[in-house]
């Protein structure tokens, strides 16, 4: 299944659902709050309504009692377009507090859910996608969408109601002046229609651009210590200073996109405002307008245009959220492609792990493995040797369904594996990498990691249980015990430590199953020795998969497979396996 999340434009979600559909989408992610948007909304027409009454009551006092001099009666208007003033900036104070509310509640939920989102998918998903990039739709995309909705959409919103109650203020008031005041907004509707796709497109390619920029600097970051070593700053610096160029563009592209709207929007409201001036100057001459009507007008005149102006840059930051929703729901729509079968009935086997007919191959087509049909007994070792890209992590990560197989079936326990759930896998089959990732925390949370079984046991129950396994002995390497800090991915204790922490967590779960893929290639003698007395610590019927390239590390295995060009072979002893090893070196 392809998860890659670089698609085509005409691929893009975002361009074939509706506007309508999105926000639908996007008022489930607001919960318990979307009580207060529609308080908010409540709010909005209020002091959008309030400030659409000042202009009339201006216009009924410059009539009745400025031009007739009564100062009384303007006195009594100016007490009353006080309150209405204040409680319109009341209610838009109310508006502001409850969509900044819904806006955050927004995010905390869109943000759970992409990231529980990236918790279901495989990881083949991660294999095509960079981390980087990933992070920037978790953070700054998300971001995009909560200020939209907690600022923008409140202005938005009361701007298109202000905006049709003027229009409909200068209808009433004079017909033929109203038409030709809002001739120009039409003029903007068409423009406005057929410029968005090009402004949503241009902010599309610019979230991107930041997302390659992130991933840039969290892979030179990881890699730090390479870059040091090799001494290849200027190397690196080359690369960000490339891909910043890139990103300094699009950002530049764009901001000219979004700003396109605000000066046409102005232009179209100084043509409006001086339509108005010179044909409602011309009416009060004919004696069908008066002065206090013209000045209402022209307050109309300002409160229909000075939305537009404002509509102008939100719907530039409108565009700027739907990419961003584009980008997010593309990880949204993704399913996991591991599902879990309907469970059949076992089939009967003495046999702990069986491959029936497996052939798997990458996105990339290369067929890794072809027709490969073997049997696992329980609690025997077993060693898979190779060349190098033979296919032996392949097989691994097959055995503990990271993948599936393009055909073929493989068995555990008579089950095929797709039916079992991922809990219960994950308690059956352990796995242990070359190098091993530990979580920031402690020892103690490191190796119960996954384990429910031990989850709520208290520190002396648990030293309890390692000196029942004969592991005590081994958290005397770290000072601290099993409280001992661990910093961000093992920082700071060498690789043989990270890996007594991974031995240990594995043999506390005991698992049926257990997969060491090259877990001791990279830490000394003494240090594998006592890895191996560890794992002599296991059930006995737990089945060991060695995949290594120390011949010493597979001399103790029942049975040793030798994998290359997408076969998987029994190779006999010790000595039939080295001369395969060797020969399949000479052949890659």
């Amino acid at each position: 299944m392809n998860y890659n999340l670089n698609l085509k434009k005409e691929q893009q979600p975002g361009t074939k659902a509706g506007t309508t559909n999105i926000f639908r989408q996007l008022l489930t992610l607001m919960g318990e709050e979307r009580k207060n948007l529609w308080i908010a909304m409540i709010f909005i027409f209020i002091n959008a309504g309030l400030n659409l009454v000042g202009p009339f009551v201006m216009g009924r006092a410059v009539d009745q009692f400025i031009v007739t001099k009564q100062y009384d009666g303007v006195l009594r208007y100016s007490l009353i377009l006080f309150g209405v003033y204040l409680l319109a900036m009341v209610s838009g104070y109310t508006q502001t507090q409850l969509m900044g509310r819904v806006g955050q509640r927004m995010l905390y939920n869109l943000r759970n859910s992409i990231f529980n989102k990236l918790q279901e998918l495989p990881i083949d998903f991660f294999n095509q996608n960079k981390a980087g990039d990933l992070i920037s739709r978790v953070n700054s995309d998300t971001d995009k969408i909560n200020q939209f909705f907690s600022q923008s959409l409140v202005q938005f919103i009361s701007s298109i109601f202000t905006m049709v109650g003027a229009g409909v203020f200068l209808l009433s008031i004079n017909l033929k002046l109203g038409l030709a005041a809002l001739l120009p907004a039409l003029v903007l509707w068409f423009f406005t229609r057929s410029i968005s796709p090009w402004v949503k497109n241009r902010n599309s390619v610019n979230m991107k651009s930041t997302g390659s920029l992130s991933a840039e600097i969290q892979e030179s970051l990881n890699n730090f210590k390479v870059i040091v070593a090799f001494n290849r700053r200027d190397y690196f610096r080359k690369r960000f200073e490339d891909v910043n160029a890139e990103n300094y563009k699009n950002a530049v592209n764009a901001g000219i996109a979004n700003n396109v709207f605000a000066p046409v929007y102005g232009f179209s409201a100084s043509i409006g405002q001086m339509v108005v001036l010179a044909f409602g100057i011309y009416l009060i001459t004919t004696g069908q307008f008066t002065v206090g009507l013209l000045i209402s007008f022209l307050a109309y005149i300002a409160q229909f245009y000075n939305p537009l102006r404002q509509i102008a840059s939100l719907w530039a930051n409108f565009q700027v959220a739907l990419a961003g929703w584009d980008r997010i729901s593309q990880i949204l729509l993704l399913e996991n492609n591991l599902k879990v079968l309907d469970r059949s009935n076992n089939e009967e086997s003495c046999c702990l792990l069986s491959f029936r007919n497996v052939s798997f191959s990458y996105n990339t087509g290369n067929e890794i493995l072809r027709n490969v049909s073997f049997d696992l007994e329980r609690g025997k070792t077993y060693a898979f040797v190779g060349p190098t890209g033979g296919g032996k992590t392949t097989t691994a990560s097959l055995m503990a369904r990271l993948y599936d197989p393009t055909s073929g079936k493989i068995l555990f326990n008579g089950l095929d594996i797709r039916s079992m759930r991922p809990d219960e896998r994950s308690e059956s089959i352990g796995f242990i990498l070359q190098e091993p990732f530990l979580f920031s925390g402690t020892i103690r949370d490191n190796i119960l990691y996954g384990n429910c079984r031990y989850k709520d046991i208290s520190n002396d129950d648990l030293s309890k249980v390692l000196s029942e396994s004969g592991l005590d002995g081994l958290l005397e390497r770290f000072d601290g015990g099993l409280m001992a800090e661990i910093k961000s991915s093992g920082d700071g204790i060498s690789l043989g430590q990270k890996q007594l922490i991974a031995f240990i967590r594995v043999v506390l779960r005991k698992p049926k199953l257990l997969i060491l893929d090259e877990a001791t290639a990279n830490i000394d003698t003494v240090t594998e020795q006592l890895l191996g007395e560890i794992l002599n610590k296991l059930p006995k019927f737990t089945t060991r998969i060695i995949i290594a390239h120390r011949l010493n590390t597979i001399e103790n295995a029942d049975e040793i497979f030798f994998v290359n060009a997408g076969s998987v072979n029994k190779a006999g002893s010790l000595h039939d396996a080295v001369n395969l090893l060797l020969h399949g070196k000479r052949e890659s």
